[in-house]
């Protein structure tokens, strides 16, 4: 899985290993495992030689096949239409769409082999509420991950008849390393944080946990029928309209 050394992707290769799986941890900087199930690899999802050489390493390492690809690396941006160069446009569209595009096209014949000896293999993507529900100062953001829903649903078109399913999901805004330099470096943090608290219907943050278990179910047995699925791990927020509190 990538974007494994913090955050969501830390919380579900620890998840994944913690139920019998070997995970392939890939990041640009090289993450620091706590199970032994968690082999570190390090490379940058902008860069097709060296996915394709973590993706070989992974495949060596596990007996010639993946079962699982997690496609959770990314990268955030903020501000509208305005408020982003186009390299910046670029750049995140590399990491957060393309990146996605080199790690399961590189991943795709050990997934075949997976399910010539397994009967299905599973690919899970990192989307987001951005995705689907405009939310404001997030153009770039919204735009990747628009593409990372539209990508996902087309994979699953792909490949559901060779046995292998496709889904997403769709986090709200999650307690998360990133999430935390956002608040950092607002200028009230505190009062920022209650903002977004109280913009999801739970009236808190969604865990990284919260969010692998998701991806954990998405990519398990129990989900053999699910293929083009976005799954909401999003306190609500994407489905539900309430009231104002009464003040």
């Amino acid at each position: 899985m990538t974007g494994a050394a913090s955050g969501i992707g830390l919380a579900t290769a620890r998840l994944l290993a913690a139920r019998g799986a070997r995970v392939a941890a890939v990041d640009r900087v090289k993450p620091e495992p706590d199970s032994p199930d968690i082999v570190p690899l390090v490379a940058d999802v902008t860069d097709d030689a060296a996915v394709r050489a973590a993706v070989a390493e992974a495949g060596e390492r596990f007996g010639g096949r993946l079962d699982i690809v997690v496609n959770n690396a990314g990268i955030g941006a903020a501000g509208t239409v305005e408020d982003n160069d186009e390299d910046e446009w670029r750049h995140v569209l590399d990491v957060n769409v393309l990146g996605i595009v080199r790690v399961t096209r590189a991943a795709l014949p050990l997934l075949r082999q997976a399910v010539a000896e397994n009967g299905q293999a599973a690919v899970v993507n990192t989307c987001s509420v951005a995705g689907i529900a405009g939310l404001p100062q997030r153009a770039l953001y919204s735009a990747s991950k628009g593409a990372v829903y539209a990508l996902t649903l087309a994979m699953a078109a792909d490949h559901v008849r060779e046995g292998i399913r496709v889904n997403c999901v769709t986090p709200g805004t999650a307690d998360t390393p990133w999430v935390g330099r956002l608040l950092d470096a607002a200028p009230d943090p505190e009062a920022e944080r209650a903002a977004l608290n109280a913009r999801q219907p739970m009236g808190r943050l969604v865990s990284a946990d919260e969010v692998a278990a998701g991806i954990a179910y998405l990519a398990s047995p129990f989900a053999s029928a699910t293929t083009g699925t976005a799954l909401a791990v999003d306190a609500g927020m994407e489905g539900l309209r309430l009231r104002p509190r009464p003040s």
